[in-house]
C-alpha cells in the first residue's frame, strides 16, 4: 500500500524556515507544490514562491491544507498563533516547533489534547544544508512521527533525537556556537592580515581550515585532542602557537561561553 502524500506547512517564513525547506526540496523529500507557507506580509514569501511553494497570509489555511506543520514564528508571537490555529488542529496533524524557549509542555498545554508535538532546534548553517539539529518528541508523538521528522531533516545536516533537557545545551553548543566559530575564523584571518596576507585570501583560507578540520573530526571519529596532537611536532610552530592560546585561556573561555548561552536559554524558557 502506498504511503499517503505528505503536505508540509510552515507558519512563519523566516530565514531558518527557508533553510529547512530548501533542504527538503533539494533532497527531493517533498515537491514544492506540496509546501504552503504563511506570513503576515509578503516580505519573506517571495523567496518561497520562487522555489515553487505556495504561500498565504492565513495561518488557518496552512492547518487546513497540511499534515506536517512547522511553527517558525518569533517566541513572543507564538502564544497568539497557537490560540488562532488551535481550533483547526486535528488528529491528522504533526506539529513541529522551531521556536526558541518554548517547551513541549507549553506547546501541549496550548494545543488540543492528544496533539502530536515535536520540538526541534536547528542552527544557522541549515540554510546551506550543513546544520546541526536536535529534536525531542512530546508524549503523543511516537516512533513513526520521530522517524519521519529525522528522515526529512537529515537533508539539512546532522539530525539527532535527544531528551528535551539537551535542547538548551544544544543552543549553547551549536545554535550560539556558530557565532563562536565565526569569531575564531575572524581572528585567524586577522592574524594572517597582521603578518601581511590580503584580507580576502586570509578569510577564504581560514574558512577552509575550519571546514577541513571539522570534516576530519566527523570522518575519522578521532577525539579532537588526538588530531590536535597529530599536528604538533616537538619544538615546531604549532606547539608554540597552542602555548599562546593556552595562556589566553581559550579552552576555559569557550567552555564558559557554552555555559553562559545554555543558562540564558534556560532563563528564556522560564520567561
Amino acid at each position: 500500500m502506498e504511503e499517503p502524500e505528505l503536505w508540509v506547512g510552515f507558519v512563519g517564513a523566516g530565514r531558518m524556515a527557508g533553510g529547512l525547506v530548501r533542504g527538503l526540496l533539494q533532497a527531493g523529500k517533498v515537491p514544492a507544490s506540496n509546501v504552503l507557507a504563511s506570513a503576515p506580509s509578503d516580505r519573506n514569501l517571495g523567496a518561497w514562491r520562487e522555489l515553487g511553494c505556495r504561500t498565504t497570509h492565513c495561518n488557518l489555511e496552512v492547518m487546513y491544507r497540511s499534515t506536517l506543520v512547522f511553527l517558525a514564528t518569533k517566541p513572543h508571537i507564538l502564544p497568539g498563533v497557537l490560540e488562532e490555529i488551535r481550533p483547526a488542529v486535528g488528529a491528522q496533524h504533526i506539529v513541529v516547533s522551531l521556536v526558541a524557549g518554548v517547551t513541549i509542555q507549553t506547546l501541549q498545554r496550548l494545543l488540543p489534547p492528544g496533539t502530536k508535538v515535536l520540538r526541534i532546534m536547528p542552527n544557522l548553517p541549515c540554510v546551506v544544508q550543513a546544520g546541526a539539529m536536535v529534536f525531542s518528541r512530546g508524549s503523543n508523538a511516537g516512533d513513526e512521527e520521530a522517524a519521519l521528522l529525522q528522515s526529512l531533516l537529515s537533508s539539512c545536516g546532522l539530525c539527532e533525537e535527544v531528551p528535551e533537557s539537551y535542547i538548551d545545551i544544544h543552543t549553547g553548543l551549536s545554535g550560539s556556537g556558530v557565532a563562536y566559530v565565526y569569531l575564531f575564523a575572524e581572528a585567524l584571518a586577522e592574524g594572517a592580515v597582521k603578518m601581511g596576507m590580503p584580507g580576502a585570501l586570509a578569510s577564504r583560507i581560514a574558512a577552509q581550515t575550519l571546514l577541513g578540520a571539522a570534516k576530519m573530526l566527523l570522518e575519522t571519529g578521532e577525539h579532537p585532542a588526538k588530531l590536535r596532537g597529530d599536528v604538533c611536532t616537538p619544538g615546531g610552530t604549532t606547539i608554540h602557537a597552542l602555548h599562546q592560546l593556552e595562556k589566553g585561556a581559550l579552552r576555559a573561555t569557550v567552555m564558559d561561553a557554552v555555559e553562559a548561552a545554555t543558562k540564558r536559554a534556560c532563563e528564556m524558557a522560564k520567561d
